[in-house]
């Protein structure tokens, strides 16, 4: 991909000299096309094969994992709308139908893999899944028709969790797999979701460094079952770890918004954009739902 289709612009595309308007635009609907054909392919082979299907059906896992699975549906959402926004403005649609098309791709994407779990046996059609996919798409639109910006940007962090108690590094490692890239995807006790609200941006006027935020974090620990820490070990023997709290976990941060940082360099600004993505490592506080307060040094 270019280097320009990630980058925000507010100039229209038309002022670059070399620039093709059909050629962009059908460029774009192919990858779009092949990205959803061949991931929905690849999510078939890999998620839903080994299950049996069944009739259209629903399931509520509203409780499950704290909800901290249903932030990461909104910010996929939103992730995901955010940047297919920018690959259709650089396709040549105006900023605004850029926006209706990108929020709503995204959204969409995210509702045929919910019809996927509709008809698996396994899972199952979830509506509150549905709810934080609206709600990520809605943020990202919704600012962009409000302040033609992104004022808060939503975040994602991981930190890898291991565990002493042998039992319990045995069942993170059967649920949420080993190596380090699977932990970032499944463990929902690794990972950290935040509000980053750029400051200059609501205070236009002020000498806060353009790059500067505060950030709001979500996120949980304890959990090694959707709902309650049972499960069975490989000898089929129910083990049940109530001794272990699930707690939800609230943070306050500082951050960097990257694409505030100037360059020319169009090689940079795709990266920063893309950065953006991600919550920098910064100092934190942390009170969690039993009423403990924690302190980070640096928190990822």
């Amino acid at each position: 991909l270019p280097d320009s289709a990630l980058v925000s612009t507010n100039s229209t595309a038309d002022s670059t000299p070399s620039f093709n308007k059909h050629k962009r635009l059908a460029w774009v609907t192919a990858a779009n096309v092949a990205f959803y054909g061949g991931s929905l392919v690849a999510l078939n082979a890999a998620w839903y094969k080994d299950y049996p299907r069944s009739s259209f059906h629903t399931f509520d896992d509203s409780r499950e994992w704290l909800q901290v699975d249903k932030v990461g549906h909104a910010w996929t959402a939103y992730t995901t709308g955010k940047y297919l926004s920018a690959m259709w403005e650089w396709a040549g649609l105006s900023r605004k139908k850029a926006v209706w098309a990108g929020g709503l791709s995204g959204a969409a994407y995210l509702t045929v893999i919910e019809f996927l779990d509709a008809y698996s046996a396994e899972w199952g059609f979830s509506w509150s899944d549905m709810g934080a996919n609206v709600f990520g798409s809605a943020l990202f639109m919704g600012q962009e028709i409000l302040w033609n910006e992104q004022r808060i940007q939503f975040k994602f962090s991981f930190h890898h969790t291991s565990y002493k108690d042998p039992g319990l590094e045995q069942r993170a490692g059967s649920l949420f797999g080993k190596p380090w890239y699977e932990r970032m995807l499944k463990d929902y006790n690794a990972q950290t979701y935040w509000f980053s609200a750029n400051l200059k941006s609501f205070f236009k006027n002020s000498r806060i460094p353009a790059w500067l935020n505060i950030s709001a974090g979500y996120g949980a620990d304890g959990m090694f079952g959707g709902f309650k820490n049972t499960w069975k070990d490989k000898n089929g023997a129910i083990i049940e770890r109530y001794d272990i709290q699930r707690k939800r976990q609230f943070y306050l941060a500082p951050d960097i918004d990257f694409t505030k940082i100037k360059t020319k360099s169009k090689l940079l600004r795709t990266t920063f954009s893309l950065l953006n993505a991600f919550k920098c490592p910064a100092p934190a506080l942390m009170i969690d739902s039993k009423g403990k307060l924690k302190g980070y040094a640096l928190y990822f």
